[in-house]
């Protein structure tokens, strides 16, 4: 899945307008996304147009009580996993950036093979 940012916001200025963000996953409906920085942080979705809607096959997608969506890859799918992560916890951290690498690769991948020849 493949977002930009609808119109510049003060509140995110951690963001780009019009710079395309890899949704890396959904938390209480929330949006997952590598910002300008670097970091994986949380945004809402309206913030947001889809450019591909298109979700990996290997995300796995949980309800909560009240009905929010929670879809990640299964190596990032566990309880705690982002608390070890923004703690520093190596091994957290590595699995977090070999998952992100792999989607961001295989994202650039799919815009060129859609963009065709030049």
């Amino acid at each position: 899945m493949i977002v930009k940012l609808k119109k510049t916001n003060g509140c995110y200025r951690d963001l780009t307008f019009g710079q395309p963000y890899v949704v890396i996953g959904i938390e209480a409906d929330e949006l997952r996304l590598l910002n300008d920085a670097g970091r994986p942080f949380l945004y809402p979705p309206d913030l947001f147009s889809l450019i591909d809607p298109k979700e990996p096959v290997d995300w796995i997608t949980e309800l909560g009580k009240d009905g929010e969506r929670y879809s990640y890859p299964a190596a990032l799918n566990k309880s705690g996993f982002f608390e070890d992560f923004f703690d520093e916890k190596a091994k957290a951290v590595a699995i977090f950036w070999r998952v992100v690498n792999q989607r961001l690769a295989g994202s650039a991948e799919s815009r060129v093979a859609h963009a065709g020849p030049s």
